[in-house]
């Protein structure tokens, strides 16, 4: 499949998309939008800012496309064995799984707005695209280079693979990038924001080097953190396959919150490279973009990365101490001060992400799987290194998950997750999941005596307010 991706009237806001199939046999073909993104479990039904859609021949003959659900299309080919789907894509919202267009930004997640043909989702992919004068494009590593008249090629080795991939096209971009043996990692920044490459170059080397080292290689040749800083308040990241899209502001902010904000941020998106983007539960291999994926295992997805994210920055001293138990009590806060009480556990609040995973809950009923599932991680992450006396810990489990799954590109289930856990634990963890995974109970208590494994109490004081502390004997 091939895509124009252009906007006649950027002032408008809307994308044009153009959309070519070729090789049909069939009297009919069946044209999908996706319904949701990866990273964010929920539907998005982004057809609703579709404005106007149209199908033709290779004679520019128009043909009968009527549509057979929310986001997907019938369209009769009449014998032709080329199409093109011409249609234009409302692109007013800026958050990192969004599209955006302006007279200055061409933000595109293709996820949004380029449907595929039935049948087809698995063949490459190419889209062309238009540069103005100056303007340089972030995010993409496979590209022709512009023609006289500024078009470009990016190519794809599948839908997944475009879908997955969202660029940035501006004539600000700022760029810098390091290296760690061969692999070039890319820094762009798009906003009223000057970045101190030579401070975020250190930094992100050693929380980079850091997180290789626990899996013992990086999935992708190439990497991309694209950074939009906004004039207003904003914390929002999406992880991608070779690539992490992060919204952040607002840019009056005081610079070092700003920094610790991006910093905690793009430790949690990179660690998604190994865990979710290769190792994926196995009911989202492959995709499905029709409809909700549902699955069990959000707690180590989301959960086990949230721990990690923060836990790599103290590892690699990027954050100092002080910094880190911040961040711990913060994730601790924000589970015990507003779900220690709910009703779910973390296997039914990961089913229930689509149902009302992003949006407020009734009282006590739904947990994070983000906190909680860092919490549960710490547990198992410091049970094992106290039965192993430290010479094994989650690390080693994260390891065996890329090795077994993420590098074969194999989906994972619940019982696998279980199942390697009890391997590096060497013991039987049937206690772990009933009661931190499947349970419901208060993990107050629990984590507790696991934290002080390092001299750390979670203590609440007579008017409910929790603190970590220093324990002292």
């Amino acid at each position: 499949m091939h895509y124009k991706i252009y906007s006649k009237d950027r002032a408008s806001h809307f994308i044009d998309i153009e959309c070519f199939i070729h090789d049909l046999t069939t009297a009919t073909v069946e044209l999908q939008l996706p319904a949701w993104r990866p990273g964010r479990y929920e539907l998005q039904h982004f057809a609703k800012n579709i404005q106007q859609f149209e199908v033709f021949d290779e004679n520019g003959h128009k043909l009968s496309a009527r549509k057979i659900t929310k986001d997907r299309w019938e369209v009769q080919t009449n014998g032709a064995t080329s199409i093109v789907a011409r249609y234009n894509y409302y692109a007013q919202i800026i958050n990192a799984g969004s599209s955006y267009v302006d007279e200055h930004t061409f933000y595109v997640n293709p996820v949004n707005l380029c449907l595929y043909a039935e049948g087809k989702i698995n063949e490459e992919c190419t889209i062309e695209l238009y540069l103005r004068n100056n303007e340089k494009i972030a995010g993409i590593t496979n590209s022709s280079p512009a023609t006289e008249k500024g078009v470009h090629q990016l190519y794809f080795n599948d839908f997944y693979h475009m879908a997955d991939s969202p660029f940035i096209v501006s004539a600000t971009l700022k760029h810098d990038f390091y290296k760690i043996g061969k692999i070039k990692f890319h820094l762009w920044f798009e906003g009223n924001f000057q970045p101190d490459f030579k401070r975020i170059k250190s930094d992100f080397k050693k929380f980079t080097q850091e997180q290789i080292n626990i899996f013992g290689e990086f999935p992708e040749k190439e990497y991309h953190f694209l950074t939009w800083i906004l004039p207003i308040p904003y914390y929002h990241g999406v992880e991608h396959r070779s690539s992490t899209m992060q919204v952040l502001g607002p840019d009056s902010q005081n610079f070092e919150e700003l920094y610790i904000d991006l910093l905690g941020l793009a430790s949690h998106e990179l660690f998604h490279t190994w865990n979710i983007c290769k190792i994926r539960p196995v009911e989202l291999l492959p995709y499905d973009y029709t409809k909700e994926n549902y699955f069990p295992t959000c707690f180590v997805a989301e959960g086990v990365t949230t721990y990690y994210g923060d836990l790599v920055l103290s590892r690699s001293e990027v954050f100092d101490e002080a910094q880190y138990l911040k961040e711990l009590e913060v994730c601790f806060k924000r589970h015990f001060d507003h779900a220690d009480k709910a009703s779910q556990s973390l296997v039914e609040s990961s089913w229930d992400l689509w149902l009302d995973g992003y949006t407020a809950s009734i009282p006590d009923r739904k947990v994070s799987v983000y906190h909680k599932g860092a919490i549960a991680a710490q547990i198992l992450d410091l049970h094992i290194r106290k039965v192993s006396i430290h010479t094994r810990s989650l690390d080693d489990v994260m390891k065996l998950m890329w090795e077994q799954y993420g590098k074969p590109f194999k989906g994972y289930s619940i019982e696998d997750y279980q199942a390697i856990c009890e391997e590096v634990a060497n013991e039987k963890l049937d206690w772990y999941f009933d009661v931190c995974i499947k349970g419901n109970e208060s993990l107050f208590d629990l984590l507790n005596r696991y934290l002080q494994l390092l001299e750390l109490e979670l203590i609440r004081n007579e008017e409910g307010i929790i603190s970590l502390i220093r324990r002292t004997n």
